[in-house]
C-alpha cells in the first residue's frame, strides 16, 4: 500500500522490485535446529524449542503487567513473556498442544526467559525445508509502520515466488564459467532464502563479485578516460620560492617519509601527466607541510595552486597555518568561502584573473563558475572523501590544461579498501610523526565508576588552571533529537541507529530499545557547570546548527582560552588545531566508529604538551564495544586501527558517508576478508578495459555498468 510504499522510499530508498531486491539480510539464523532447554543459556543468540505449554500466569500491574507462560520439552522449563496483547494470546495458544518456540534467551531472577517469541504449531512448520532465516536491518519509523524485520521477510518471499523466468544475466558467459560463479537468478533468491550455509557462501561469493567487477570497471575506465583527456602541466624545476622557504622558513627538519612523499610528488609534476595522488597520513603526521611545498613547485614554474577544506573552519584553519608558515615571503594567500563578499570577494576574484593571488585557500566556494584563475596548476583537495567527482571535474575545468591534483586523507585505509575506492589514484603514505608531539595516553572510563569520573574532572581541571584546552564530545545536539543526524547539524555524528547498520552489535530490537539514551551537548553541558570543579570555569558548545560566523567566534574564545571547556558534537572532528588542547573527553564512545574516535583523538595533543583521551562508556564488560574501545586506548598507530575497524565491521564503508555509520555503496563486501573477490574483480576489470576501454563489445554489461552506478550515488560521490 501507498504508506509501506512512502516508509520505504524515505527510509531505504526502496521504489522498485529491483531495489528491494538487493536490500540483502545482515545476518541469518538457522531454523533447521532444535534445541534442548538443558542445552541454553542467556548467553546465546536466537534458538528454536519444541515442547508445550504447561499453564499460563499474569504478573505485575499496570504498564508492567505481563503474560507468562511456562514452556517444557520433558527435560526442563522455561518461562515466554509478552507485554502486550494478554487476552489474544491466552485465546490463541493451548495448554499441552506442540508448538515450535522461537526467540532470543535471557535469565531474569535465575531463570531462563525467552520474550515475545515466535509460536508455530509443531504440525504446521517444516523445519528442514526453513533452513536459514534472514534477518533485515530496519529503522525506528519503519517499526513504527509494521515494517520490522519479518514483514521484510514475508515481503520478500512473495517477490521471490514471483521470479517465474530468469532475470536478465549481467555478467558474460566466460566469466561466469572462469569464476564459478553462480547465476543471477539463483544467487538473488539464495542471498534472501537459502537452504544451507554452502549454498549461501556460493551465493555471497556471487554477488560480491559482480558488485567489486563494476566498481573496479567505473574506476578504471574512469582513470583510463582521465589519462586520455588530461595531459597534464609540466612542472620543470624547483625555484627560489621553494627553496628560499626550505632555507628560510620550514619550522622543522621533515621527516624521511615527507621526503619520500615529496619526491614521488615531484616525479608526477614533472612527467608530463596530470598527476593523481591520494596523500594519506595519520592526524599530525604533517600532510599540509608536504601540501604548501608542493604548492610553492607550482608557483616557482609560473602557476597558482588552490586548496580546497569541506569546512569554513578547516579552511580558516589552513590559511592561518599556510600564512604563518610563509611569513616574511611574497607569496600572496588569500581565503575565500561563503561568508567572504562584497569588495573583499571582488578583490579576491580580480587577483585570481591577474595572477597576482597565487594560493587560494577555501570551501566549496573555489569551484563556483565566478571563480576563475590566470594559470591554475595545481588542486589540493583535504579530507577528499567529503568531495566528489562532480566536484573535482569542475576544478579540471578551471584552466585549458586540468591541473595537477593532490587529495588528502587523514583516515587511515588498508591496503584492501584503497584498492577498493581508490583504485584510480596513487598512493603515498605518511608513516612518521614530526619530532617534538608527544603520544596521546587513552583511558576508558566507566560512566557508572563515579570516582573516577570525579578523578578525571579534576585532572581536567589542573590542566586548565595551568592554561590548556578541553574538548567534551557529545553525539547529540539535545534531547530532542534522537541521533545527531536527525538533529541537522551539517558536520555532526551520524550515531544510534544509523551505527547499527555499520556494526552489527549481536542485539535484537528489544534490546536496542532498552539501551540507555545518547547524551547530548546540551545536557553534558549543564551537567559540567554544575560540578564542582569547574566553578569558575566558562563552558562554550559548538554543534552543526550553528551558523558559520559563530563557530568562528567560538573557536576563536576556545583558542584564547576565554573558554578552556567546549563542549561540541563531532563538528569538531577535523581541521580543527589548537595547540593548547590537551584532554579529549568523549561521551558515548561505544557508539562510534574506530576510525571516528581516532580522528577526534587527534584533535589534542598538538602542541607538545602531553595529552590525554578519554572514552566514557556504558558498554558492558567483554562485548564487542568495549572490545572496540580497548582497540584504541592500546595503539595510536592508524593503520592498525583502521584494520581493526574493519573487522569489527560488517559490509560497512571506512569512508564518506558510511564512516560514521551511514549507507554503504558496497553492500556485501568485507574488505578484510574479500581480499581474494577485489584482486580477482579488479583483475578481470583491468583486463575489459584494456581490451575495450569504451565497452562497445560489451553492451550488455556496459548497460549494467550504468544500472549499478545509478543504485550506487554513494559509491559516485565518493569517487
Amino acid at each position: 500500500g501507498p504508506q509501506r510504499a512512502s516508509v520505504l522510499n524515505k527510509e531505504l530508498g526502496i521504489f522498485s522490485f529491483h531495489d528491494l531486491l538487493y536490500y540483502f539480510p545482515y545476518k541469518y539464523v538457522d531454523r533447521s535446529r532444535i534445541y534442548r532447554i538443558r542445552e541454553i543459556d542467556g548467553a546465546m543468540p536466537y534458538i528454536q524449542l519444541k515442547g508445550e505449554i504447561l499453564g499460563f500466569e499474569t504478573a505485575g500491574e499496570g504498564r508492567q503487567r505481563r503474560l507468562i507462560a511456562h514452556f517444557s520439552d520433558g527435560m526442563g522449563i522455561v518461562d515466554l513473556i509478552w507485554f502486550q496483547g494478554i487476552k489474544y494470546l491466552i485465546g490463541k495458544y493451548k495448554v499441552h498442544q506442540e508448538y515450535i518456540v522461537f526467540g532470543k534467551p535471557t535469565v531474569f531472577n535465575g531463570r531462563i526467559n525467552i520474550a515475545h517469541p515466535d509460536i508455530d504449531p509443531a504440525s504446521e512448520l517444516k523445519l528442514s525445508a526453513m533452513g536459514l532465516q534472514p534477518y533485515y536491518n530496519t529503522t525506528e519509523k519503519m517499526k513504527r509502520s509494521s515494517l520490522n524485520s519479518h514483514a521484510i521477510e514475508k515481503m520478500m518471499k512473495s517477490l521471490v515466488g514471483q521470479l517465474n523466468e530468469p532475470l536478465p544475466e549481467t555478467l558474460s558467459p566466460a566469466l561466469l564459467a572462469e569464476h564459478h560463479l553462480m547465476p543471477l537468478t539463483d544467487a538473488l533468491m539464495n542471498i534472501h532464502f537459502p537452504s544451507g550455509p554452502d549454498v549461501l557462501r556460493k551465493a555471497e561469493y556471487r554477488l560480491k563479485f559482480e558488485e567489486l567487477f563494476y566498481v573496479q570497471l567505473n574506476i578504471l575506465r574512469y582513470a583510463k578516460d582521465r589519462q586520455r583527456k588530461y595531459r597534464g602541466y609540466v612542472f620543470e624545476k624547483v625555484g627560489d620560492i621553494f627553496n628560499g622557504f626550505y632555507s628560510r622558513n620550514l619550522p622543522f627538519e621533515l621527516t624521511n617519509a615527507q621526503k619520500r612523499v615529496l619526491k614521488e610528488i615531484r616525479r608526477d609534476l614533472g612527467a608530463g601527466r596530470q598527476m593523481n595522488r591520494l596523500l594519506q597520513g595519520d592526524v599530525g603526521s604533517g600532510k599540509t607541510l608536504v601540501a604548501l611545498m608542493s604548492m610553492l613547485i607550482a608557483l616557482d614554474n609560473g602557476y597558482q595552486a588552490c586548496m580546497m577544506a569541506p569546512t569554513e573552519i578547516l579552511a580558516n584553519q589552513h590559511y592561518e597555518t599556510i600564512r604563518e608558515l610563509l611569513y616574511g615571503m611574497d607569496v600572496r594567500v588569500e581565503l575565500l568561502t561563503g561568508s567572504i563578499k562584497g569588495k573583499r570577494r571582488e578583490a579576491i576574484l580580480s587577483g585570481l584573473l591577474t595572477g597576482d593571488v597565487q594560493i587560494l585557500i577555501g570551501t566549496h566556494a573555489v569551484i563556483e563558475d565566478t571563480v576563475n584563475f590566470a594559470s591554475l596548476g595545481l588542486v589540493v583537495i583535504d579530507e577528499q572523501h567529503r568531495f566528489g567527482v562532480e566536484q573535482r571535474e569542475s576544478l579540471n575545468a578551471k584552466g585549458s590544461t586540468a591541473p595537477h591534483l593532490l587529495v588528502m586523507t587523514a583516515t587511515p585505509i588498508p591496503r584492501t579498501a584503497a584498492m577498493t575506492w581508490f583504485g584510480d589514484l596513487d598512493i603515498s603514505w605518511l608513516t612518521e610523526l614530526p619530532g617534538g608531539r608527544k603520544p596521546i595516553r587513552t583511558f576508558v572510563v566507566p560512566e557508572a565508576n563515579g570516582p573516577l569520573m570525579a578523578e578525571m574532572f579534576g585532572l581536567i581541571r589542573k590542566r586548565i588552571d595551568a592554561g590548556e584546552r578541553a574538548y567534551v564530545v557529545c553525539p547529540r545536539i539535545d534531547a530532542d533529537a534522537k541521533d545527531a543526524d536527525d538533529a541537522g547539524g551539517s558536520g555532526d555524528a551520524e550515531v544510534g541507529s544509523a551505527f547499527d547498520a555499520t556494526y552489527d552489535l549481536g542485539e535484537d530490537d528489544e534490546q536496542r530499545e532498552q539501551r540507555p539514551p545518547l547524551h547530548s551537548v546540551a545536557e553534558i553541558a549543564e551537567r559540567l557547570r554544575s560540578l564542582p570543579q569547574f566553578a569558575g570555569i566558562r563552558i562554550a558548545t559548538l554543534t552543526g546548527r550553528d551558523d558559520d560566523e559563530t563557530k568562528s567566534q567560538i573557536m576563536a574564545d576556545f583558542e584564547a582560552g576565554v573558554t578552556p571547556i567546549l563542549v561540541a558534537t563531532t563538528v569538531i572532528e577535523v581541521g580543527v588545531d589548537v595547540a593548547q588542547a590537551s584532554c579529549m573527553v568523549i561521551f558515548d564512545a561505544d557508539r562510534y566508529g574506530l576510525s571516528q574516535l581516532h580522528q577526534l583523538r587527534g584533535r589534542v595533543g598538538r602542541g607538545g604538551t602531553e595529552s590525554g583521551a578519554f572514552l566514557i562508556s556504558r558498554a558492558p564488560e567483554g562485548s564487542d564495544a568495549a572490545k572496540r574501545l580497548d582497540v584504541i586506548a592500546g595503539t595510536l598507530d592508524g593503520a592498525e586501527i583502521a584494520q581493526a575497524d574493519l573487522e569489527f565491521r560488517g559490509a560497512g564503508d571506512v569512508l564518506g558517508d558510511a564512516q560514521s555509520g551511514g549507507k554503504s555503496g558496497l553492500k556485501l563486501l568485507r574488505v578484510v576478508k574479500d581480499v581474494k573477490i577485489i584482486e580477482e574483480a579488479r583483475a578481470e576489470a583491468a583486463k575489459l578495459v584494456a581490451e575495450d576501454p569504451t565497452l562497445r563489445g560489451y553492451v550488455q554489461l556496459a548497460g549494467a555498468v550504468l544500472d549499478f552506478t545509478r543504485g550506487n550515488e554513494t559509491f559516485l560521490t565518493s569517487n
